[in-house]
Parts: structure tokens; sequence; C-alpha cells
């Protein structure tokens, strides 16, 4: 530390180098204290604002026998104009045909051949050690002989090949980070792995590459070439200055550091475990492969990308990592050397002058020194932010303090009122418990503090006057006000929630603005200077009171007051992440678990040139003497229990490595001397060409072999262990490099374990003993194998990383991914990584490697496809999308593929890709793999949104041929809630034309009934209520709003208009009394656009039905619009909302001639209708023709000619501008014709004829000539007859405010209004109907009943005509369970036995039962039920005792019911004596039996329920995808939960006081449960098992069963339905209600109605089903 620069220095050093032009963002150490030598950076824009992504900028001081500097001058002599367009790989391809000599290895513990890091002071290249020389490039001698096999020239750009090297300037490093982003640094290896595998020349560079990542295998003999290693961090830059080089490396969001602390959850998955491990052993295997070693493989040195892709870095300090030999007597020993700044004239040379902390951040030793008092309470403080990962400077996560005084009075230790309570956070001292308590109380989720203890906005505010504007503007507010900063200390105090910075209590400089707006930072009254301030501060953090609690709040901080009891106990239980799984480089990280130990000794005194320290005890106020006060039992006592804690956190000082000395001894005596090849550790150097292991003939076909997963993908222990055999004869390592591998196999098992395998004693005892941790056995069997194989002791007979690589340890899956993902990792263009990716897959790639790989590589490819693309590259990425559609599994598509094609639709503007995913081939490919159900979640409204707000026409038409397309398929209740009502909703809110087509054409394809039923009816009613809002004094919007929506409603008549026959016009339109065209005409405070267009309109559709009936029925209507206006004295002024409107609806009305005023519809109206009836019939049915007449010649030169033509004026100019709408059918002018006639979705086959000529022109004329009497017959005989005849029109439910003119999103703007009516109702059962299952189309429901001789029935229904289409009629009990299994069209169904069996041909497929299920099915159900006693039939609803399931429900060998875990597709099924039975339906056979002891001893309780949770939510990538937890309630009215992984229990309770009828997981931490007790309850599981639940009652009877929609809860009790919600709040006593009602019938009302026994949500046809016990099937709204 004390040769490195303060940040303040290097900040100011980088500054200048670079002309002001970077963003130091902050400093990076690995102490606790501000000094290093790199920093992260950014390049500023004009504004000063970052303007790109953020680098590593590393200051590497320059000797003179530097290997490093010895190159960039060498490059500089070859190069004399400096140029910095080559990477260091270009200049050395011309070396490697002059380099073949063979050379020797290195001697690796010769210590005259000392030297220090490539890329650091006093290290090797890769971190060595200093007695060895693994690859260090810099030396003291003149001599270097890092790797004798290579020079250090070779070795610089092996290892960084793609380094550009220039001197130190702004304009360099903008380059620099503009080819980085670009992605153009190594685009051409991607170009070049892309061309083979199209088939294409190709040069070296693929080749090179492949070999790189082990194809054909990795290789111990590499010869360094020109191309980076994909696991190695790119060093993009050297920029050399005067007295030093810069290197530049782009910065990873996370190091394996991170993870492990903040985000463990982010690798939960084995495989991504040895995923990560496979590309770091990939990485030492060319480094080893070179000729030398890391020497610091550590979690730290393991950056990760953002797709957790990882980086060894080469680029570290290893002089601040712990000394590895710390538990020998020379590692107590501190070190003396001066803390500061070595840059000469720097203020904080003297900040840190008293500070004894040691370069080494070793826990146990300085906890030690703290615990005695010979380190401060500042410096032990630094320590722990060191290691929670806190960093100094980086402002969001600053390195914390405590406040300990409020500033109001000097501190004084002899008076109490000033001083801090240490015992509360700050975030409780100034919020209050009694807020707290109420945030915990009322929160969703239960917490006291909501934010960082110490937040960037806080931090910001306290080094207000040292940090630039910028940085202020972007991280307090956007308008800078210095006067909105606290002026002094106090108030800064009573402002902040937050804690202190270590600023505050060591630099002066802090108090100083550098801004001419803002003072400085006022101290308190009672100091003279900041310097005085920061002295008394000071000695008030080392002051006997803080030093006697500082305890508590490193408790609070750090420590065990972070979670569980004592946090909530301290009202310090934090908010937890919203997002577990994904990786974070920041957190708050528990270290202690158990109370932190009082500081025995203290009082730190500082201010003298030596450091003397006055020992206090805590507990007294006397001196310590030469006899302790205490006793000396207290003294040992305390001794014991600090020793105790130092061991219980014994995690914080972790070790991955060790001196090679510790060996040498001890494994001398034992081991045979090393061979020739062991001490050269690695062979010559190869050949080149194909002698050196690549064959020339790699091609695609050797790929795809490469790449092929065996169907049985699996690590077997056996063929571990005749590895790890086979390993020991292998070529032995040097001890360097078997140091190496001992590293990776301690990170491999911590990753297990997620805690360190070693310590410094756990080591020691190790190396001494050859004791391994207890840890160790808490490893899976084959990962502790590989792990004890990495840390032999004998290190001889560790395996090397090639042999690791090629263990079966590593799956194939594994190996196929590397080759797969390993090129998208490069540094190039996102269009060449797509078309890598593209062309791969296509080929096969993802179809050889399996479903589990390809589920593998998916979150490394489809990002790519998200980013707006060009259309070659919106091919490439439709292709991707394809392959992974076609080889992924359903739940990988939903959790992976459709968030992607969200995304994609979600875009504005023009996008190629878009307009192919609108296509009717992928979305049936979507339909196939996920299920209607999930498309119309999760894609269908974002179809939609692609109709309105400014939609592109391409897009547009696309979606809505995909609208109409698949409308018929969907069914009429589905289009009509999920279709026609979202788009009625977005009328008014930018609707393009292709949305109202989309609505023509879908009543063109049902028919003309489903338009008078469904369509008009709704149209009429947003007619009438944007009538009523123009009506009223609404604000301006709402008034907007509803003239554009009655636009778009009357452009929607007049495209229905063209589709219907003419009488249906008449009699919807004409003959209803509200006919709409009239209505709007009648509106005098309408804006004069809408009349205009209502006009329009009118004339077409009388042209439609020609003179006579217009006269008959329009003409009579219209005789009060002509009187009004006749006799009107309105100016031509026009509306007031004219300007306005029409800035609107101009793209929907004629721009060619707009009306001026209301008086204009004369001009519109008159002459039309004299040229269609002829002018002496208008004049009959008009009164006040002659006032209209006159009107006309008078303003507009019209009059009548007797010819009978009018004459040639402005009418005719307004008629025949009318809008294109009114000139023909909407085929005719439609974008979307195109589409559907041409590469649309074809007509369904299922409409027949029917559907087929409903969108031909000539339908309409067919009936034109038939009697009416007769036609209405006809029409409604067939309307009986046609699919979904049954279902009742949407406008019965009709609320005009509720539904439209919100803003939101479509899903969130349809409320399902329940009725509780019944629609329909179909005999389905002989007996009672017990269970319903419903498909998930919607169309297709399955009922299990009591047939005849009291046997189970099962039947199939499909709800387009309520048909019973097949059924099932194999079970000789009656079936109480039914459940449809999500392959291949199998339904299981249980009446004590679980039959498997085909839903289209009622086939038996399987049959599964327990032992003695078949001799005890035979006992007769009365006798059977004859044995329960009555206490136990009480507790079940009489009604069900005709089940059958109670004829021997208590018998164990009986199942009871079932669940289905879709992600695995596996059958939960329960028993009689309470244990769970899984099935696999897909092999057919039954799997593990969890058992379940008795819960009350009473009586026998069987599983009446069964529910799981979290196969959607809480799966990850490649984690895997079983539930996280299964629920099952019992008979007795327990219920318990159980891991599903493990089967262990988690919690047990007792839920209800009667029967659990049925259990559902709302979601994966709310499980709903209801019960024969007459209630509903809902537990919140986030709150502990021992909360109360919410209880909904108000049933009467006990619930026998309830179904859940969003947040909706239908449930059923004896004949009454209840609704409930869990968004609605309790009553005013804090109880929950449900509202019972019976449900209504038409012919009969709400009398007479049976028991209901079942229930179940058509959530997208907003339907839902009853069985009764009398057999009926129900279908309510």
């Amino acid at each position: 530390m004390e040769d490195e620069p303060c940040f303040e220095c290097l900040q100011r050093r980088f500054q200048s180098d670079f002309s002001n032009k970077l963003i130091f963002s902050y400093g990076v150490s690995d102490s606790g204290l501000p000094f290093g030598s790199g920093a992260v950076v950014q390049m500023a824009d004009p504004n000063g604002e970052a303007a790109s992504a953020e680098f590593i900028l590393v200051c590497m001081p320059t000797h003179a026998n530097d290997c490093l500097a010895k190159y960039v001058d060498e490059y500089f002599m070859e190069n004399p104009e400096g140029s910095y367009k080559e990477g260091i790989g270009d200049i050395i391809v011309s070396e490697i045909n002059q380099h073949q000599a063979e050379v020797g290895v290195p001697n690796l513990t010769d210590e005259t051949a000392s030297s220090d890091s490539l890329l650091n002071r006093s290290e090797s290249l890769l971190n060595g050690d200093r007695k060895k020389i693994p690859a260090g490039l810099r030396s003291r001698s003149s001599k270097c002989n890092h790797s004798s096999r290579f020079s250090c020239s070779r070795m610089i750009s092996a290892l960084a090949p793609v380094a550009r090297i220039g001197i130190c300037s702004d304009f360099i490093f903008e380059e620099l980070a503009s080819d980085f982003s670009s992605g153009s640094v190594e685009d051409h290896v991607l170009c070049s792995l892309s061309l083979l595998i199209e088939g294409k020349a190709t040069g070296r560079d693929s080749i090179n590459f492949l070999n790189l990542v082990g194809i054909p295998s990795f290789n111990e003999d590499i010869f360094p070439g020109c191309l980076r290693h994909p696991n190695i961090a790119p060093i993009l830059g050297m920029l050399k200055t005067s007295d030093y080089v810069n290197l530049v490396l782009p910065k990873a969001p996370y190091t394996l550091e991170n993870i492990l602390h903040y985000s463990p959850n982010a690798l939960n998955s084995e495989w991504h475990m040895k995923f990560l491990i496979y590309q770091l052993l990939s990485a030492l295997a060319y480094i080893h492969g070179l000729g030398v070693t890391h020497g610091n493989i550590c979690p730290s040195n393991v950056m990760l990308t953002d797709s957790c892709w990882s980086w060894l870095r080469i680029c570290d300090n290893p002089w601040l990592r712990s000394n590895l030999s710390s538990g020998n007597e020379e590692c107590a020993i501190i070190s003396s050397s001066r803390l500061g700044c070595f840059i000469a004239g720097c203020p904080s040379q003297d900040l840190y002058a008293d500070l004894k902390l040691s370069p080494s951040i070793d826990w146990h030793l300085n906890f030690d020194r703290w615990w005695r008092g010979d380190l401060s309470n500042f410096e032990y403080l630094l320590i722990l932010n060191r290691l929670a990962g806190r960093r100094w400077g980086d402002h969001t996560f600053h390195t914390v303090m405590p406040w300990v005084i409020d500033f109001s009075i000097k501190p004084d230790e002899n008076v109490d009122e000033g001083w801090r309570d240490l015992s509360k956070s700050k975030w409780r001292l100034a919020k209050g418990d009694e807020q707290l308590d109420f945030t915990y109380s009322t929160s969703e989720i239960p917490h006291h503090v909501s934010d960082e203890c110490l937040s960037e906005l806080a931090v910001c505010s306290y080094k207000a006057r040292r940090l630039a504007l910028s940085v202020l503007r972007l991280a307090v507010r956007s308008v800078y006000e210095p006067n909105e900063y606290p002026s002094n200390m106090q108030r800064l105090y009573q402002w902040t929630p937050d804690e202190c910075i270590p600023e505050f209590y060591c630099d002066p400089q802090i108090f100083r603005s550098l801004h001419s707006g803002m003072a400085d930072l006022a101290v308190p009254s009672w100091a003279r200077s900041p310097e005085e301030f920061i002295k008394v501060h000071r000695d008030a953090l080392e002051s006997d009171r803080v030093s006697c609690q500082i305890h508590h709040w490193i408790d609070i901080t750090f420590g065990y007051k972070m979670s569980g009891q004592a946090a909530l106990a301290a009202m310090n239980v934090m908010l937890p992440s919203t997002e577990p799984m994904m990786p974070r480089s920041v957190g708050r990280r528990q270290l202690f678990t158990q109370p932190h130990p009082t500081r025995r000794c203290a009082t730190w005194k500082t201010g003298n040139s030596t450091n003397k320290l006055a020992v206090h005890q805590c507990q007294g106020s006397e001196l310590v003497g030469e006899k302790p006060l205490l006793p000396q039992t207290v003294y040992l006592q305390d001794l014991e229990e600090a020793a105790a804690f130092s061991e219980h956190a014994w995690h914080l000082s972790p070790l991955y490595c060790y001196h090679p000395k510790n060996l040498a001894d001890d494994v001398s005596s034992v081991e045979e001397p090393p061979s020739e090849s062991s001490k050269k550790g690695i062979s010559k150097t190869p050949e080149l060409g194909n002698k050196n292991g690549v064959p020339s003939e790699i091609d695609l076909n050797y790929l795809l072999d490469y790449i092929e997963v065996d169907d049985e993908d699996s690590v077997g222990y056996q063929e571990l262990l005749l590895w790890r055999q086979k390993s020991y004869c292998s070529r032995a390592l040097s001890e360097d490099v078997a140091k190496d591998i001992f590293s990776v196999g301690c990170i491999l098992a911590e990753l297990h374990l997620r805690r360190p395998l070693f310590d410094s004693t756990s080591l020691a005892m190790y190396l001494e003993n050859g004791i391994l941790p207890g840890l160790i056995q808490e490893l899976p069997p084959h990962t502790k194998a590989l792990v004890e194989a990495c840390i032999l002791k004998d290190w001889r007979r560790r395996p090397s990383a090639k042999s690791l690589l090629e263990s079966p340890y590593f799956l194939t899956t594994v190996r196929s991914s590397y080759l797969f993902v390993a090129p998208l990792q490069l540094l190039a263009k996102d269009g060449s990584r797509l078309r890598y990716a593209a062309n791969f897959a296509k080929q096969g790639a993802l179809k050889a490697m399996g479903a589990f790989g390809a589920e593998m590589c998916a979150p490394y490819c489809l990002p790519l496809v998200v980013a707006p693309l060009s259309d070659t590259e919106a091919e490439w990425a439709y292709i991707l999308l394809k392959e992974f559609l076609k080889c992924l599994k359903s739940k990988a598509v939903k959790s992976l593929v459709l968030p992607a094609i969200q995304k994609i639709l979600q875009a504005t503007g023009y996008s190629h890709l878009k307009v192919s995913l609108l296509q009717d081939s992928f979305v049936r490919e979507v339909w196939n793999r996920v299920g209607k159900q999930t498309y119309l979640e999760m894609v269908h409204p974002l179809v939609i949104s692609n109709l309105f707000v400014a939609p592109h026409k391409s897009s547009a038409s696309a979606a809505s041929v995909l609208l109409i397309g698949s409308s018929e398929e969907l069914g009429v209740p589905i289009t009509v809630h999920q279709t026609i009502l979202p788009l009625i909703h977005c009328f008014g809110k930018g609707l393009c034309t292709d949305g109202i087509d989309v609505l023509v054409r879908i009543g063109g394809l049902f028919g003309e009934n489903f338009i008078a039923r469904h369509i008009l009816p709704l149209l009429k009613n947003v007619v009438r209520y944007c009538i009523d809002v123009s009506s009223m004094n609404k604000p301006e919007p709402m008034q907007s709003w509803s003239a554009l929506a009655l636009i778009d409603c009357l452009m929607a008549f007049e495209g229905l208009v063209t589709v219907l026959p003419k009488e249906a016009v008449v009699k919807e339109l004409t003959e209803d009394q509200s006919f709409v065209h009239v209505m709007v005409l009648m509106q005098a405070n309408l804006e004069i656009p809408v009349l205009q267009v209502a006009a329009n309109y009118l004339i077409a559709l009388c042209q439609r039905i020609g003179p006579d009936l217009t006269a008959f029925h329009v003409l009579p209507k219209l005789k009060e619009l002509f009187d009004e206006l006749a006799f009107s004295q309105e100016t031509a002024n026009g509306s007031g909302f004219l300007g306005r409107a029409l800035k609107f609806a101009k793209s929907k009305v004629d721009e060619e001639a707009h009306m001026g005023s209301r008086m204009d519809l004369v001009l519109l109206l008159y002459p039309s209708f004299a040229s269609l009836l002829g002018i002496e019939k208008l004049r009959q049915c008009c009164a006040t023709w002659l006032l209209l007449e006159q009107y006309l010649l008078r303003c507009h030169n019209w009059k009548w000619e007797h010819t009978g033509e009018s004459s040639r004026t402005g009418a005719e100019n307004i008629s025949a501008n009318r809008p294109i709408f009114s000139k023909g059918s909407v085929s005719e002018y439609n974008p979307a014709k195109l589409l559907l006639n041409g590469v649309g979705w074809s007509i369904p086959q299922s409409q027949g004829i029917r559907g087929a000529k409903n969108l031909i022109a000539q339908k309409r004329f067919y009936s034109l000539h038939q009697d009416p009497v007769q036609r209405h017959a006809a029409s409604s005989s067939i309307g009986k007859r046609e699919p979904w005849f049954w279902f009742p029109s949407p406008a019965a439910s009709w609320d005009g405010p509720d539904f439209l003119g919100r803003v939101g999103g479509l899903k969130d703007e349809l409320p399902w209004k329940i009725r509780a009516s019944v629609i329909h109702s179909a005999r389905a059962h002989h007996g009672a109907l017990r269970s319903l299952a419903v498909c998930q189309d919607e169309c297709t429901v399955f009922t299990a009943g009591v047939g005849p001789g009291f046997k189970g029935t099962i039947q199939r229904w499909e709800l387009t005509g309520i048909d019973c289409v097949s059924g099932y009629y194999g079970h000789e009990e009656v079936v109480n369970d039914i459940c449809i299994l999500s392959s291949s069209g199998r339904v299981a169904s249980c009446d004590g036995t679980i039959h498997i069996w085909n839903s289209q041909t009622g086939k038996l497929i399987k049959v599964f039962s327990e032992p003695s299920a078949d001799s005890l099915h035979l006992a007769s159900p009365l006798s059977s039920a004859s044995k329960i006693n009555n206490d136990q039939a009480n507790m079940l609803n009489p009604n069900s005792l005709t089940s059958g399931i109670l004829t021997s429900a208590f018998d164990g060998s009986l199942y009871t019911c079932m669940h289905l875990l879709e992600s695995v597709e596996k059958l939960v099924v329960g028993t009689g004596n309470g244990s769970l039975r899984f099935i696999d339906v897909v092999q057919g056979q039954k799997l593990h039996l969890w058992r379940s002891e008795s819960i009350d001893s009473g009586f026998p309780s069987f599983v009446s329920a069964v529910c799981s949770c979290g196969s959607d939510r809480m799966q990850v990538d490649g984690a895997s995808a079983l539930p996280s937890w299964i629920a099952a309630g019992f008979s007795s009215g327990s219920c318990r939960l159980l891991d599903a992984r493990s089967g262990n229990l988690i919690a047990s309770w007792r839920a209800h006081d009667g029967y659990i009828t049925k259990l559902a997981a709302r979601e994966d931490h709310l499980l709903v449960s209801s019960s024969l007790d007459r209630t509903l309850r809902i537990w919140d599981l986030r709150r502990g098992w021992s909360a109360e639940p919410i209880i909904f009652r108000g049933h009467t009877d006990g619930v026998s069963g309830f179904s859940v929609w969003g947040q909706d809860i239908i449930s059923i009790s004896k004949n009454k339905i209840g609704l409930s919600s869990l968004s609605r709040s309790a009553d005013e006593e804090g109880q929950h209600w449900v509202t019972p009602q019976k449900l209504y019938m038409p012919d009969r009302g709400t009398r007479h109605l049976s028991v209901l026994s079942s229930i179940s949500i058509l959530p997208f046809s907003r339907l839902f089903l009853v069985g009764t016990e009398d057999g009926y099937l129900r279908i309510c709204c």
C-alpha cells in the first residue's frame, strides 16, 4: 500500500492523461483504504455525461528491466509512427515461423529468477508467488526467463492478443471504447466460424479458435497464436506514458465473489456450477499449455459477464491478498510501513499515518488485535466493510461507518447527552418504532427497512461539496439546487436515516466546497476547523462509550441481527430482493450469525507521533495496572467467548492456495523424485499444422458429431473413480500448476457448500496431518470425488486441467453447450453472433445437443433477437426462434422464448422480425408447444397492441390477419372476450383501420347472427355512452376521446353494413329505436368531424339498402333533424371543438371537404337523399323542404334541376369525397385482405361452406328475394344449431366508465363481472357429477360422475354445441377426481385406483393401485361405510356419501385425490393413510412414496387435497423444474407443506376445524384452502406458519370447492356460490367476508336449484362451470 496512489491522485492522473475526457467512477482496491492503481472509468460525452460502457483502467509504473515496458518500447521502435490500430496479435503473426526452437521449462523454485507479473508489480504474470517465475513480464535482472519455452513478447501476445498499443490520449481511449462497444475487436473470428458452418471457404481463424475451446481436444502442448481464449479477460489496450503504462480492460458486471456473497441462488443449478468450472479449466488448460501458471485463482479473480460467462482475470493485486502462512508467527508481525499515498505533496499522506492496518485482510488476526485493544475501532470497521464487499468511493456501495454523536454538543464521555444509541439502527432512530411496526404489519412482504443502510443518495449528499455537478444531478436530483443540501453537520445528521461514511472521521477536505454556489459544510460550533472536528469525531469513535456499544452496531449492520428473530426484535427486517435468482454485484452480506463479542479493552488515542494505547476495561473506569481489575476467571471466560466467536466466523478468511514450502519437506520423504518430464513440467514446443493434433478436416459434420448428446447423459460414479485412478498415472505436474488445480477444487467445493472449504487452520491441519475438513462430506458424491482429486496432498498426483476437462464429471451437455456458446462470447458484433447461432442451430446443433442442452444455450442466444435488427438479421433471428421452439420443452419455451417474443412485439416502429412472428405458421407452432391458454395470456394481448397507438402499417396488417384467422379456432367466447372487447376498448385510443377491419371480418366469418348478437349491441352501447359523455361537462381529454371513439364506432358500423344482408341491416340498424347514425346527427354538442362521418356513413347505408327501404325506415327518423336545421340560426363559424377534433381525426375524416358548421349537414344530406329518392318523395317526407332548399341556394348555390339530376355543385363533391370505407366491401380496401388471401390463415374446415361464403360479397344478395318471414324462420332454425348458440352477448354486462376511457394494459382493463347466472344446462350423468376438468382451449370439458349401477363414468363434452362426444366407462367405483394430462391427450381419473386412458378413443392405457387394493376393492360399499363412526361422518358433507370414496376412504391402499406436476409430467396422488404416491405418467410407472405419520391420534386421516407451487415461478435456467413445495390437506383439517425436491417436512399445522376440500397455490407464497368448516383461508407463507391467515366467512354450509382466477375466488357451498377477492380489504372489524348467492336460471329464477358439487373456471371465456348432485353440467357467467 505504501507505493500506491490514493484515489484522488489517481483520478487527477487519469484526467491529465486523457484530457479530462474520462469520468472517474470509483477506485479499485483490495484493502479497506482508498489506495489502488486501478479504477472504473467511462468516456464522457461533450456534456460531461457518461457516453460509453464501463472500463477498468490500471496504472502500471514501468522500470528499466520491466518486460511489459520493454515490449511496449519495442513495439514503438518497430512502429515509429506510434500506430495504435494494430493489436498485439496482429504484429506477431510473422514471428510464428521464426520461433520454433525447443526450449526448456522454467525452474519454478529458482529464487534467482524472481520477477514481477505481466500486469502487476512484484508478482508473476498470473499472480504467482514471489519465489517462482511462472509467467512474469517484469524482471529485476536483465535476463528474463519466465517461460523458457517462449519469449516474454510471445507470452504477452498470447494472453493479450487483442490489446492495442499507443500513446496515452483521450482519442485512443475513445476509439478503444468504440471498437469494444461496436464489437469489431474479434468479429473476424466469428465470421470465420460462420463461414465454416455454412460450408464456405474460411481462413485459419476458425480452426485456431476451435482448438482453443477443445476441438478436437484440449492440447497441453500448444503454440501461442494471435487469438484470445474466450475465458481470459480481454486486455483492450496498453497506453504508454513517460513513466507508466495504462492497461484498459472491460468491466464485467459481477465477479464470482459477488455471486457467492449476494446472490448464491444465481448458481442454484449443479449444471451451471459444472459449466462455470469447465470454463475456468479451459482457460487454465490454455495458460498451462503456454508453460505458465496463474497462481492466485480465487472467486474475486473470476469475472462474470451479464450472461454469467466467466473471464479469468490476469490483472489483479496479489500483494494485498491474505498471507497464506498466517498461522505462523512471522505472519502475526504487523507491517510497520507507512500508510499513505506515495505521490509527493498528496494531502492524504498524513490522513492514515496513525493506522496499524495490515495490507492483508486476515479477519481472525485483526479481530484478535481489535478485541485486545491493539487495533482501533475505525480500522476494524474498515476490515468488516471490506469483507462485506463495500468499496471506498463507489457511491452505490460505499464503505459505511456509524454515527456516534448527534453534534448538538461536544462529545464528553462523562455526559450522556449527545451520544447516539448504537443498539438501534439509524433507520430505526429516524423513523421511530411506531412507524416501523406499522410498516411491518401492513406491508405485503413484512419488513422494517426498505433501503440500504447507506444509499447512493445519502453518500452523494454527504460528499456534495467534492463531487462533480453531473454526479449530483444523476444521483440526487436532476435540477441542481445548492440550497437543498444540508448546510451543517447537525442538520445533516437529522436529515438522513442512513449511516455515516469514513470521510467524516479522517478527511477534512470533505467539508470544503468546490462549487461556487455551495458553501462549505459547516462544522459544529464546538469545533474551530474541519481538522479539529475530524480529531474530536475520531476520538468519539474510539472512546470507551462507543467501544462498549460498537458490537451492537456491528450486529445490526453486519451480524446476526440481519435475519431471523433477532432482526425482528431489533426492527431490522430488510425488504428481500425481488429477484433472488438474478446475479447481483452489491447487497447486504451477513458476516456473523452469532452475537459479536464486546470489545475487552479500548480507548485508542490519536494525535501523538507514536501510537499509544490506553487500555481500559469496558466494564469499569479504572486503568489496567499490573494487576487485572477483573478476576482471572472472568478474563478467561471472555477469552473463551472471543475464541469461540472467532472459530464460528472461520469462513471470513478463506484460502484457495498454499505456499509450496508447506509441502516440500512432507512430500519429499514419501514420494519418488520427480521424473524428467515433471521437472520440465510441459514438454517441448510442438510443431505447427496437423502435427499439433488439429485435424485439417474439421467441418460442420465433425462439429455436429462432437456436439451430439446421448439420450442418457449422466455421471457414473464408478466411471468417475476409474478416471481418478487413471489420472494418478498421467504425466506429473509442476508444483505451481498443481497449486492452480488445488484452487479450482476449492472453488468447486465452495460453489456447492456456499462456504469456503479451507481457512488457515483447516488448511494447516490438512497439510500437516492430511485431515480433510468435515465440510467435504456435505458435497454430492461425484463432486466430492473430483474435489478430493484436485486437492490431493501429494500434488504430483493431482490431475491436469486437460485431464479434468475430459473427466466423466462433466456431462456431454456441458461440453456441447460450451462449444456452442463460447463463440458468442467473443468481442464481436451482435449481427455476427446472430448469424453464427442461427446457422449452427439451423444445421442441427440444438437438436443434436438435446432439449436440456438447448435450454442451457437459450439465455446466451435469445437476447440477440430482441435488439432492433436489419431485415437480414431478422431472418436469422426468426430461424433461431423457430429452432428453439422445435428443440425446447414446453416449459422452457414458456419461460425463455415467450418473454423474448413479448419484447419483440412490444417494440414500436417497423420490424421485419415482428411481421414474421405474426404469421400463421409461427403462431401455430407456439400453440402446439405451449398451448392456447399460454398464448392467450402472454402473446395475444401484444398482438392486439400492434393495432393501436400509431402502429406500423406492416405489423398492423400482419396482426389483423392473425386475429381474423385465429378467431374461429379459438371459438366464440374467447374471441369475444379476448379480441372483440379489447379492440372495442381501444376505440378512441389510436386504433388503426386494420383494427376495425378485424371486427368486420370476424363478424363476416362467424355470420349474421354473431354480428347481431355480439358486435352490434356492443357498438350501440359505445355510441350511447359517448353521446352521454358529450352532453356532460367532462374534461377536454375525455371529450376528445369520446369523439374519436364515435368515429371508430361509425367506421365499424359501415364495415358491418357491407357484410350483412339488406334485411339484416334494416332490422338491426333502422328498425331499432336507437338508429345510431340519426342519434349522432341529432346531438348538437358533438364535434363537427363526428357529424360529418355520421352523415357520410348514413348516406352509404341508404345507398346499400335502396330507396324503398330508405324512404320507409330512414327518412321518417330524419324529419326531426331536417326540421331542426331548417329553423336553426347557427352561423358558419363552426364548433369550438372543430380545430381540436380535426387534429385527432384527420386520418379518419376526408381531408378534401370538411364541414364548417352544423348547418353544412343540409348540404351533405339533402342533395344526396334527393338523388337517391327523388325530389318529390323527399319533399313529401320533409315538411321544411322549402326552407332547406332556399338555404342551399343562398349559401351553396344549389338548386334542384328538373331533369331529375342534382346540379353539379358542392354537394356532389362532398358525396364523392366520402371516406373510402363507405364505397364498398371492407375487403376491397383493407391491406389485410392481401395477407389473408395470400399467405395468411386458410378458412377452417369446421365452418364448412357457411364460414367461407360469409367472406364473399355474393352471399349477401342470396336471400334478398326471399320472403321476410321465411328468412326469419330460416335464420332462427339455423341459429339454434350453429356452434356456440348458447353463448350470450357481453353487452348485457356493459359498464361504460369502467370499460372505456381508462389508461392501462389490455389485460387489466377488462375486469370480469360475475353475474351468477346460468346460461345453459345439460344432463351429464345419471347420478352426482363429482369432478370437472377443462382443457386448455376451453372448448372441451370432462365430467366425472355416477353412472348406471352406481359405477363411475366420464363424459367428454364439446362446448361448441354442448354435445357429449365420447367417454370412458372402465371404472367400477365412483370417480372422485379427474385430471387432464399435458402429454398426448391422455386423462387420469381416480376411483381409489388411477386409470390412465386416451381421451380421443376412450381406451384404457394403464391402471395404478397400491398393494392389496384389488382385494379390498371387492368389499361392499355399505359394509365399508358402516365402519365409519359418527364423528368421522360428521366431518364430511352428507352429499358426498354417494361419491364412493368413503367406502374405504381410510384404507391406506386406496387413492383419494391427485394433482399434476405439469413441469415434470408426474402425478402426486394422495392415499387413505395420509401418504403421497408419485406416478410418472410418461413412463407409466409408480415412483417413490412419501409416508406420513398420523397427525391426529383420535382417528385415521387421509389426504383430501393436494397442490403444488414453484413450477412456473421458481425455475431457474438449468435448475430443477420441480415445484418448490407440495401442500397436502387432510380430512382431519390439518395441512402439511413438503419440500418438493427432498420430501422433507417444511411445516405442519392445523389449518381448519374440518375436512379440507381443496387446496390451490395462487402464487408461490400464497396457499388457499377450503373446508367443511364453512371458511376459505389464505395462508401467506412468507409470514411463517404461526401467522394468522386471512379467513373468509359468510357461507352457511361447508365449502365443497372453489376455483381461483386472478384475485377472485368463486367458491361453492350447497346450492350457492360465494364471491371473494384477495385484493379486497377487511371491514372495519378486520373481518373478510364471502358474498354467497344462488345461481339465477332464466326459466325458474333461483328456485329449486340442486346442490353444487364441483366448479371450474374458464378464465379466457369469462365463464365458469358447475356440476350438481343431480348430474347436471351448468355453464354460468
